[in-house]
């Protein structure tokens, strides 16, 4: 039989296992997260460097672009940025309200206001100069 304290400690430890605390828990620089607009709302009026790639599972393109952002937002100079990633197939309302119309996007945002934009670019040097204006 489980005690209280047994329930308690499953109902704390088991989402640390499922990987749910980082819905929770607020971005972490150069990590990527699903896009919410209280999570974009809470890094633009904090003034971080953010981008945005919308992406779908199935595009080669954004499978591409993947590693070169996880490898820039690495890079100590990128150490604040926050990346918001958009599901094309599912996430159709902000799409249009990004005026969005391709998978493999990237939006570079300087606090509130946008800076560049990118569709299907997979050269490492480009996307860093694009990522380098969100600073």
């Amino acid at each position: 039989m489980m005690s209280r304290r047994h329930v308690l400690a499953l109902a704390v430890l088991a989402p640390a296992v499922n990987g749910s605390f980082g819905a929770l828990a607020p971005a972490r620089a150069g990590e990527t997260r699903p896009f919410t607009d209280a999570a974009f709302e809470a890094a633009q009026t904090s003034g971080k460097p953010i981008l945005i790639a919308v992406s779908a599972p199935w595009c080669p393109i954004c499978r591409t672009q993947k590693p070169i952002l996880a490898k820039l937002s690495a890079e100590p100079r990128f150490r604040d940025l926050q990346i918001f990633d958009i599901d094309f197939d599912s996430q159709k309302d902000l799409l249009r309200r990004l005026n969005v119309r391709m998978q493999s996007t990237l939006i570079a945002y300087k606090g509130a206001t946008e800076v560049g934009r990118s569709v299907g670019e997979t050269q490492p040097e480009w996307i860093e100069g694009l990522v380098e204006k969100t600073l």
